[in-house]
């Protein structure tokens, strides 16, 4: 039995690539002798560690809030050690450590290595292909890159993750198969931006190389790609998109406006042009491709006229699935350096609800030419006996929609990948039974 000084709980806040930093760090601290948990439980002592995100004022409201909680259980000695890090002390590390002084080590987001050392674990053996999963273990992120080269106006990834650096394609097999060996059947692939991997070091092909070597691996039977940028969206990836077997129909492409006058204002490498031809290429190339975006409203530039053009858009781009945020001025950012953020934030609310509020209709829309069909459908978790919980290759997990599966024979379990006859919808999810 582990004493409670060996204890490790990590609490993840934030984006899914702060998901695999953390399970990373996790494996090797449980290789090194600690009892290692995910989530907020801090009754059992030992030490907790939290990985924040510094994104946008809500992520970065939802970070300082845990780590008050965090800070007051180390007060009452509910902790015995509480060690902060991510993008949110990376950005503000001098500020946090005056104002919370109850939590013992601060560390940036390549700190990896001296959060180790402060367990008392050596880094010497350090492998970068292990992980210890906090999600169910029939799906994975797979995280490709790190940092971003673009200088979007709006954003301050990079000045928190730095430049772009494409992970080696071997590495990245290897911790696929690990990922696999223990229990994956979908890998979902992320990064800053996905469709630059390789281009950092002169290789614009690596993206399908690396594709088309997982879709070899054994027990993988979806691959799923998550944020990919307009531009360097090859035919080749279009090709491998249609015809791969474990290529999931999808893909998460973040457009952030359509309005050329804007997009120029974020430092988008990307206009309308370009966007309307890429959506109709993605759409004629993939046959049943479903698409998801977000959006930005209520940029200092964005004008009515320009908030009714992205309207028109979304009507006629007619997405799977969209969210929207409403403009954050970040400091440190070319755009609060630029422009004052001078939309009252009700107007910017009213934009974004009325962006949903046609986006909820049109994926009613969606959703409805479903039923009837049969799906493949990967079961995340049970509501109760005879009631499951998946997801088609439609769908990917937390962000988008869901399947309630009747299972009246109750021969399911969680990780299947079984045919569901679809039998009902509605705005965003979908019930259906065993076919």
């Amino acid at each position: 039995m582990s004493t409670p000084q060996r204890r490790l709980t990590i609490v993840t806040l934030g984006c899914s690539k702060n998901v695999v930093d953390s399970e990373h760090l996790a494996a090797h601290a449980q290789r090194h002798g600690w009892s290692v948990a995910y989530g907020l439980d801090q009754s059992g002592g030992g030490t907790l560690i939290l990985n924040t995100c510094g994104f946008i004022g809500d992520a970065k409201e939802e970070s300082i809030e845990a780590i008050l909680q965090a800070a007051a259980a180390r007060s009452r000695g509910d902790i015995d050690r509480l060690l902060v890090m991510g993008c949110l002390s990376q950005r503000y590390p001098e500020e946090l450590a005056q104002e919370i002084p109850e939590v013992d080590a601060w560390y940036g987001v390549h700190d990896a290595a001296e959060v180790l050392r402060a367990l008392g674990c050596p880094v010497a053996d350090y492998d970068p292909t292990r992980r210890l999963p906090s999600s169910p273990s029939h799906y994975a992120y797979l995280k490709i890159a790190e940092g971003c080269d673009r200088a979007c106006a709006f954003c301050a990834i990079p000045s928190i993750r730095g430049g772009y650096r494409s992970a080696p394609v071997e590495e990245l097999v290897q911790e696929a198969q690990h990922l696999q060996q223990g229990g994956a059947r979908e890998l979902i692939l992320i990064a800053q931006e996905l469709t630059y991997y390789g281009h950092d070091q002169r290789e614009p092909d690596r993206l399908l190389r690396l594709l088309e070597r997982l879709e070899r691996l054994d027990g993988i039977d979806w691959l799923r790609l998550h944020y990919a940028y307009p531009t360097n969206f090859s035919e080749g990836l279009i090709r491998w998109m249609a015809t791969s077997p474990r290529a999931c129909r999808y893909l998460d492409l973040p457009l952030q406006h359509i309005s050329d006058r804007v997009l120029r204002s974020m430092r988008r490498a990307h206009g309308e042009r370009m966007t309307r031809e890429l959506v109709e290429r993605l759409r004629v190339g993939i046959p049943g491709l479903a698409l998801r975006t977000t959006l930005i409203v209520g940029y200092p530039t964005e004008t009515e006229e320009d908030f009714r053009q992205l309207l028109d858009f979304v009507r006629q781009a007619r997405f799977e699935h969209l969210g929207v945020f409403t403009y954050s001025e970040e400091e440190g950012t070319p755009a609060a350096g630029l422009y004052a953020d001078g939309i009252p934030e009700e107007v910017k609310r009213q934009r974004r609800d009325e962006v949903m509020a046609l986006q909820q209709r049109i994926s009613l829309e969606n959703k409805a030419g479903r039923v009837g069909q049969t799906l493949p459908v990967m079961v995340d978790y049970r509501l109760d006996e005879r009631t499951l919980v998946g997801r088609t290759e439609f769908d990917s997990p937390e962000v988008d929609g869901e399947v309630i599966v009747r299972d009246a024979a109750g021969r399911l379990e969680v990780g299947d990948l079984v045919p569901v006859r679809i039998t009902a919808s509605s705005e965003y999810d979908l019930e259906g039974e065993p076919a």
